[in-house]
Order: C-alpha cells, then sequence, then structure tokens
C-alpha cells in the first residue's frame, strides 16, 4: 500500500492464498440485512488483492442491497478489470486516497500486518469509522497507540476476526449457562494446516518476524490460525489485557522462516481457567480447526471455519450448524442504530497480549530435518513434522507444551510471558 510517512514503503496489498476462517460463509448476509434505512455509507478500501479480494465480494453485496456505496480504493497494484465499481476512484496508497476524497464514513484496511499501525492511525485521523482486518497490530505498544487515538477520535473500530460474528459463540454461552457440559474445565484450540513454500514465496513479510527493524509477527498464532485463538479467548470470557494472568509459548519451526509453523500457547485467565492453543501449519492435509471445551459432564467442541457446534454428553450428541454475522453490516448497524460491535478493537487486547508473547519470545526452535518429511514437488512442497497431529491432540487435552510431552524434535522450553503491569 501507499503507506503514511515513516512507514515500510514497497508493501502490497495482505495476501493470504487460504484466508482463515471463510469471511463470507454461505449463512452470512443470508438474513435481511439489519441495518436502519437512510443514505449509503460512503466506503474506502485500502488492499483490494488477496485477501482484500473477499471485502470487495462482500462490498459488491452490500451495494447492490443499497447499504453501501463503495468510492474509493487503493492499492499500489491495480485492481483486476471489473472488480470495483465504474464510479469508484483508484490510488495508489491511503494518503493519496484521503488526499482526494472526503465524506468518508468508513475505512476498511486489508493490508500486510506491518502496515496496520500506521494506516490505523492515519483512518483514525479522519472522520471515518475503522474496520481493520487482523491481527490488529504487530505489537503491544501500537496497539495501546491505536485505542489512545481511537478514544480521541471517538470513532468506532472493528477487528476483522470474522469468527466471533458466529451465532455459534450465542449458543455457546447458553449451554455454559444452563449446565449442559457441566462446570467448564478449560478449553483448547486446535489447529492442523498446510502450507506450501510458495506460501512462503508469496510476499516480501511471509514467514518474518521483522522487516528492516519493523515488527510483521507472522506467525502460525498471529496471521493464520489467529483465529483460533481469538475465539478461544472469547469464548474463556478474555477480552481485555486484564483478563490474562498468566501466558507461555513453546515456538517451533520446520519451514525455512523465521517466525514459528508449530507452536503451543499455554494461558490462564484472570478467572482461573486454562486455555491451551496448539497450531501447527506442518500438517499431514489441512484440517478444520476447531475450539473444544471440556466440562464436568461433557465436551463441547466448535469448528468456527463452518460454524459448526457439536457437544457430547451422557445423554448423546448433538450437532448443528449456526449462522454468523458480518462484520462489515454489523459495523454499519452500530453506526446506525447502536448494535454493540462483535469485534471492538479493546476486546482485543487479550489476543494482543498471545501477539506480544509471541514478538518477544526467543527465535523459534528448528525442527530437526530427521522429524520432518517433505510431501508435494517444488514450489509445491509442505513440511511435515512426524506425527504431529498426536502431538497436537495430546497438548490440547492435557494442556502440556510439546516438550512437557517429550516430543524427540521439542528442544525448547516453555517461555513465560512477562505481563505488562496494569
Amino acid at each position: 500500500m501507499g503507506t503514511p510517512t515513516g512507514t515500510d514503503a514497497g508493501i502490497q496489498s495482505r495476501d493470504l492464498s487460504t484466508p482463515e476462517p471463510g469471511p463470507y460463509p454461505a449463512t452470512a448476509g443470508a438474513a435481511a440485512l439489519d441495518v436502519a434505512e437512510g443514505p449509503a455509507a460512503k466506503v474506502a478500501l485500502v488492499g483490494v488483492h488477496g485477501f482484500g479480494s473477499h471485502h470487495l465480494r462482500n462490498l459488491e453485496r452490500l451495494q447492490a442491497a443499497g447499504v453501501v456505496d463503495l468510492v474509493a480504493v487503493a492499492d499500489p497494484s491495480p485492481p483486476a478489470p471489473g472488480s470495483v465499481p465504474e464510479t469508484a476512484h483508484v490510488f495508489p496508497g491511503l494518503a493519496e486516497l484521503l488526499a482526494e476524497t472526503s465524506g468518508l464514513d468508513l475505512i476498511i484496511v486489508a493490508t500486510p500486518i506491518q502496515t496496520h499501525a500506521p494506516l490505523g492511525l492515519a483512518a483514525l485521523a479522519t472522520a471515518a469509522d475503522l474496520y481493520l482486518e487482523k491481527p490488529p497490530v504487530a505489537s503491544l505498544a501500537d496497539f495501546n497507540r491505536l485505542c489512545d487515538a481511537a478514544a480521541v477520535s471517538g470513532r468506532n473500530v472493528q477487528i476483522g476476526f470474522q469468527s466471533l460474528g458466529s451465532h455459534a459463540l450465542q449458543a455457546i454461552e447458553k449451554l455454559l449457562a444452563d449446565g449442559t457440559i457441566g462446570t467448564l474445565q478449560g478449553i483448547s484450540a486446535t489447529g492442523r494446516w498446510v502450507r506450501d513454500r510458495a506460501y512462503y514465496k508469496r510476499s516480501r513479510w511471509a514467514g518474518k518476524r521483522t522487516i528492516d527493524g519493523v515488527d510483521v509477527v507472522d506467525g502460525v498464532a498471529t496471521n493464520p490460525l489467529a483465529h483460533a485463538v481469538a475465539t478461544a479467548l472469547r469464548i474463556a470470557g478474555a477480552r481485555i489485557t486484564a483478563d490474562i494472568a498468566s501466558l507461555e509459548t513453546e515456538l517451533y519451526r520446520a519451514n525455512q522462516i523465521e517466525s514459528d509453523d508449530t507452536s503451543v500457547i499455554r494461558i490462564r485467565t484472570s478467572s482461573g481457567l486454562p486455555i491451551t492453543c496448539a497450531l501447527t501449519l506442518c500438517a499431514t492435509e489441512s484440517v478444520e480447526p476447531y475450539v473444544t471445551l471440556r466440562g464436568s459432564a461433557g465436551t463441547a467442541v466448535f469448528h468456527y471455519t463452518e460454524d459448526r457446534l457439536t457437544v457430547e454428553t451422557a445423554a448423546g450428541r448433538t450437532e448443528e450448524v449456526l449462522g454468523r454475522d458480518d462484520l462489515t453490516e454489523n459495523l454499519l448497524a452500530h453506526r446506525s442504530s447502536g448494535v454493540p460491535l462483535l469485534s471492538p478493537l479493546l476486546d482485543s487486547g487479550a489476543f494482543m497480549l498471545v501477539l506480544e508473547a509471541i514478538r518477544t519470545a526467543p527465535l523459534p526452535a528448528p525442527i530437526d530435518g530427521k522429524y520432518v518429511r517433505w510431501e508435494g514437488e517444488a514450489e509445491a512442497a509442505h513440511a511435515v513434522v512426524v506425527d504431529i497431529e498426536d502431538a497436537l491432540e495430546r497438548a490440547a487435552g492435557q494442556h502440556a507444551t510439546f516438550s512437557e510431552l517429550g516430543l524427540p524434535w521439542a528442544t525448547s522450553a516453555p517461555h513465560v510471558f512477562n505481563l505488562p503491569a496494569s
């Protein structure tokens, strides 16, 4: 994106070859738009390729419904012919867009992680509300700056954790309140995905911790499977930084990258609830990630990319696929009628502690090649950590790290993150 002074130059729009989770499932937007009648909101989109293309499709749907008017887009690479309305103006960067566009109601930022802070701050200096893709920013310091700017501006900020729009979250709240699975004893998030060599070569920032001294933090838990972490935290009631009592990380990499691709994050909330996230991009095959709630009288499993909730107790097993609210619609409804935001900026505080713990942790430990096999050819080849599926299940089920399980390739140890003073 074209970026404000002091930001990393030459950055292209956010490119996630397999976005996580599917941001606009069939259930999203199926019902009538819950937005008050009135003039269409004037919207600008920053980043139109990669993940930005999903926003383009969603904005096309909302524009057809008369809810929004996409008046401008910004990207150093021109949009594909026909991908934006003929009436939308095209700019190489946000600075140019803002210089020539007035009266915006909403700015959507779908760009690389390291650009989120400067672009978000630039957006909040206008009179527009902000939709910022996840993760919000690449450091806790930048998160605090963004929160301060939002407070001063009085603007609304929605963070693009699409899974938090799932109706399954309300169903989970109810089953916990009703005692359906008894007393909640722990939560785990399990993610098994595949990413090939081409994935890490698709952009300059892929798999990086930093670029030219600028934080990126593109690891398994902070980008591809960030929704697993964010969803587990939300279910546990951990939204702000004060909701976290302890946080440990154990980070590994099988690929030749800077960041982690196979990790365990272990969290304890201020209420004492344990949360363990066991995640990899080095699985045999990709499967839908899931969050597991273990209770004294049963379990509930939430496949958040599918909005699918399975509950198992002594009474039997039930499975339900629920709907999902679109976060852009939710932000528009919040503007017009005060509907609560589903993923407000401040509620990303707990997630940002996880990102900060990963950012400041020791470098990910390389996994010895004798425990890694490669499947596929050339750029389509992907690393598979031997028996990783079993390792993830054990880690999640026992709230243990890989080294605590005694895995032969787990040469690191849990790193305790020093929580910032409140």
